[in-house]
């Protein structure tokens, strides 16, 4: 069976993220690993904490705090927010992690060693009152398009165009904040993209076809303007340092890996903190205990297994999915393709890039620097997790950009969360005990509702596993949708309520059908919704925690009515003891409406 790895785009240090940021990498990333699971595969999934580069510096600085305190603060802070929205790490590491600077310090000697790193003399800015030399973040001034006043040496935020420093009008040293800078010549290590080009395109043209259509355009159009040799190491405090075995003068100036270089191969380092990690470590740098909501985690059924089974060497059955924002394709199709192409060694790259486009607030761009959207730990404490995961899948921003509104979200929670699958639930379980007591009712034989019902069940599940599988998560959040709605429609057309006062044999069976879809939606809910589908699983546990007899525990249980379309949902047996959970949803009112727009702004 394929072993699937998968990896979502690395978090950035400086900050909490916001929501466009979790919808274009770590959710769907989530929501992929755990349909995985339940299908019987074996993942690994890993992310981590992307550490090295000027915006730590930048942000330790303003902090007052040393940047490796930092750091360290700041990627338990971000941890806690991804454990408060369940997602599923099997490890979540940091750049900063000695096997990470193992990995780059190894590919950087490997690709010297092959030709494809070589010193070149640049001229960059030095501050004699700071006395070092200045990456380009660390020069602000005017930009010479727009006129803000805080544009950086490498862009400027108000209108977003790439600058250099040199570009920069009434230039300042963001860290003293001095005027009294020099253009002074340094040596920096430059990786030869444009000798590895021909070997990027091939790679591209040999796996590219899978790819979504955003993930491929971008990388086409890199290529098609040429790649150039860039610069990798950096004038920092902070980074992995340039080995002194091998460029002893540079390693002696303080010289470190430029972020762009490192952060990708910390994929493969975080996968090795995992493989060395005890496993208590283990456990603490994956999810929450919400990450593996309700039913068994299925990742204790796997043997743990060497990190270079995964990365080095991996067989034909491992299967690498990435997931990102267009802004990071570049780098992960390209660029890391390059490094890993040119070390010649069989590293493994990836199979699928998942590229989004951007999540936008009412038509305006998300921004950690300006605090300008809704963030992640915010919106937590407006709403719990659950809320969250359904509105980003289901309005992911695929094939184009998509627009935040506090309106839209509220419509569609009301909507497809609290109208149609919690009112359901609600329905279901609360008549069924009012009228038959706390155990699953017995009723008569199967009718045609039920089958038709059965068959709709089948068709449905067919089709959201068809779009689960293919990563089109808006098509998949459409046939959950659809998969809870039927049971609304059924007890619509039964009635169960009126069919009680003269059929009580017809109504019990209509509530214990609607229960065994009540069961069936708690396990194919859980990719999006895991907390909900724990407490629904829990709803028809047993009060000592066994398995209900005859019950689908997994994915493949769950779906045997593709096997038979005419076959009825009835796979819990009467006299099942259930429990009617609280409220599954709150409906977003007028006033919280109003609440959150003043909070946030629109």
């Amino acid at each position: 069976m394929t072993r699937h790895l998968i990896t979502s785009a690395l978090p950035y240090i400086n900050g909490i993220k916001h929501l466009g940021n979790m919808v274009g990498s770590m959710l769907p990333a989530d929501v992929y690993a755990r349909y995985l699971r339940l299908t019987g595969h074996e993942v690994l999934f890993i992310c981590a904490t992307d550490e090295h580069g000027t915006p730590a510096e930048l942000a330790a600085h303003a902090a007052g705090l040393p940047v490796a305190e930092f750091c360290a603060r700041a990627h338990a802070a971000q941890k806690a927010v991804y454990d408060g929205y369940a997602l599923s790490f099997d490890h979540f590491g940091r750049s900063s992690s000695p096997q990470n600077a193992e990995l780059t310090q190894h590919f950087a000697r490997r690709l010297k060693e092959h030709g494809f790193i070589e010193e070149r003399s640049v001229r960059q800015v030095y501050s004699p009152v700071d006395g070092r030399f200045l990456p380009d973040r660390y020069v602000e001034g005017t930009c010479p398009h727009c006129g803000d006043e805080r544009a950086r040496g490498d862009q400027c935020e108000n209108c977003t165009r790439v600058l250099d420093p040199a570009d920069l009008l009434h230039p300042r040293s963001a860290i003293s904040g001095s005027t009294d800078l020099e253009v002074r010549e340094t040596r920096h290590l430059f990786l030869l993209q444009s000798r590895l080009q021909q070997e990027v395109e091939a790679w591209i043209d040999a796996v590219a076809g899978t790819w979504p259509h955003l993930s491929t355009s971008i990388a086409r159009k890199w290529l098609t303007e040429g790649l150039h040799d860039r610069a990798i190491t950096r004038d920092l405090d902070w980074g992995v340092p340039v080995p002194a075995d091998t460029w002893p003068e540079l390693a002696a100036e303080g010289k470190v890996f430029y972020v762009w270089f490192d952060a990708p191969i910390a994929y493969i380092g975080a996968t090795k903190e995992w493989a060395e990690a005890s496993p208590a470590q283990v456990s603490a740098a994956g999810g929450s205990p919400a990450a593996a909501a309700a039913p068994a985690d299925p990742r204790a059924s796997f043997p743990r297994r060497d990190w270079r089974s995964w990365w080095y060497e991996a067989d034909d059955t491992v299967r690498y999915t990435q997931f990102m924002g267009k802004d990071n394709v570049p780098f992960h199709t390209v660029m890391f393709p390059a490094t890993e192409l040119g070390v010649r060694e069989p590293w493994k790259k990836a199979d699928i890039v998942k590229g989004f486009n951007w999540l936008t607030y009412y038509g305006g761009k998300f921004s950690t620097s300006a605090r300008r959207g809704v963030f992640t730990a915010e919106a937590l404490e407006v709403l719990p997790a659950d809320y969250w995961r359904y509105y980003l899948v289901a309005h992911a921003p695929e094939s184009d950009d998509s627009s935040f509104t506090w309106e839209h979200f509220a419509a569609s929670v009301n909507k497809d969360l609290a109208d149609t699958l919690g009112n359901f639930v609600n329905r279901t379980l609360s008549l069924s005990r009012r009228k038959y007591g706390d155990t699953v009712p017995a009723g008569g034989a199967a009718g045609e509702p039920e089958a038709r019902l059965g068959a709709e069940a089948a068709r449905l599940l067919a089709e959201y596993e068809e779009h689960l599988s293919g990563l089109h998560y808006r098509k998949a959040a459409a046939a959950l949708r659809s998969l809870w709605a039927l049971g609304n429609a059924y007890l619509a057309e039964k009635e169960p309520w009126r069919e009680a006062k003269t059929d009580p044999e017809g109504a019990a069976l209509t509530l214990r059908t609607a229960m065994n879809l009540v069961r069936l939606q708690a396990i194919v809910s859980e990719p999006v919704v895991p907390v909900t589908a724990g407490a629904l699983r829990a709803v028809f546990a047993p009060a000592e925690g066994g398995p209900v007899q005859g019950d689908p525990g997994g994915w493949a249980d769950a779906t045997w009515v593709t096997a038979d379309e005419a076959r009825t949902l009835d796979f819990l047996p009467a006299g099942t003891p259930f429990t009617v959970p609280p409220l599954l949803f709150s409906k977003i009112t007028d006033a919280d409406l109003e609440s959150y727009r003043t909070r946030f702004g629109a």
